[in-house]
């Protein structure tokens, strides 16, 4: 199979998904916190049910994880989903919450596509195809490449952060960014420079490290590699990442 046809396997997968979370967003639902603190909602896990569902058809075979059920089946094929990335936005009514899917192949993601249903916008990559937004649902008119930016110097420079003690970790010299719900969307538009992220799971980074990579970034795990297993790491735009990788001592590989 290939890119194409497995995006199109994942496009088909989140509009049905996006339809009926939209449903328990428009209801409104209630969210209860789950063993590791984080909340949940009944609409996180009939998300994923049906995630699982809806791909298990189209893909048999196929592996996935998820993060309210984690690990099914065997195979060098995986689908990782976090049914509702943003539960707390979703649980207050506030529309900055995304569906995320991606396609890990014998250890390589292929491909990524980040839904946000209650905005109307996609966003999505395939493995040397490049990254592109759109309206949701998907119309080719309304398509348009992302490109990171190509600012080459820390004092030029406009960064973000997960949160305050991250934040503090950057280089003095660059500019912050105002705080946004959509920093990786707004890093791979070319908007921000640079975004750190180091905390949450696979589910979390795996689509947007594909984004930000075939938009013409980088990504480094606290461990030197690129891995989404991690607990995240460092986005930027490729001009900016060795410096940056420098200022939060992290190792660098070729």
């Amino acid at each position: 199979m290939d890119g194409g046809e497995d995006l199109r396997a994942a496009f088909d997968a989140a509009g049905v998904a996006a339809e009926l979370a939209l449903a328990h967003f428009r209801s409104g639902v209630s969210a209860t916190p789950k063993a590791d603190g984080t909340p949940v909602t009944e609409a996180d896990l009939a998300v994923e049910h049906l995630l699982r569902d809806t791909l298990s058809r189209a893909r048999p075979g196929d592996a996935f994880l998820g993060e309210e059920f984690g690990r099914l089946g065997d195979s060098d094929r995986i689908w990782i989903l976090d049914p509702i990335d943003g539960t707390g936005f979703f649980g207050r009514g506030d529309p900055n919450w995304r569906i995320h899917l991606a396609l890990e192949v014998r250890g390589s993601t292929e491909v990524a596509l980040v839904t946000s249903p209650a905005l109307r916008r996609c966003w999505w990559a395939t493995r040397g195809g490049g990254s592109f937004e759109s309206s949701w649902p998907r119309q080719d008119s309304e398509t348009r490449p992302l490109k990171v930016s190509t600012t080459p110097t820390l004092a030029e420079a406009v960064l973000d952060a997960l949160d305050d003690e991250s934040r503090a970790r950057l280089p003095p010299g660059a500019g912050r960014a105002p705080a946004s719900p959509l920093p990786l969307v707004e890093l791979v538009r070319g908007e921000i420079d640079a975004f750190l992220a180091e905390r949450y799971h696979t589910w979390d980074h795996a689509p947007w490290i594909l984004l930000v990579q075939e938009a013409g970034g980088r990504f480094t795990d606290p461990t030197g590699g690129r891995a989404s297993d991690r607990g995240g790491g460092l986005y930027s735009n490729a001009a900016l990442h060795t410096q940056l990788l420098a200022s939060l001592h992290y190792p660098a590989r070729p």
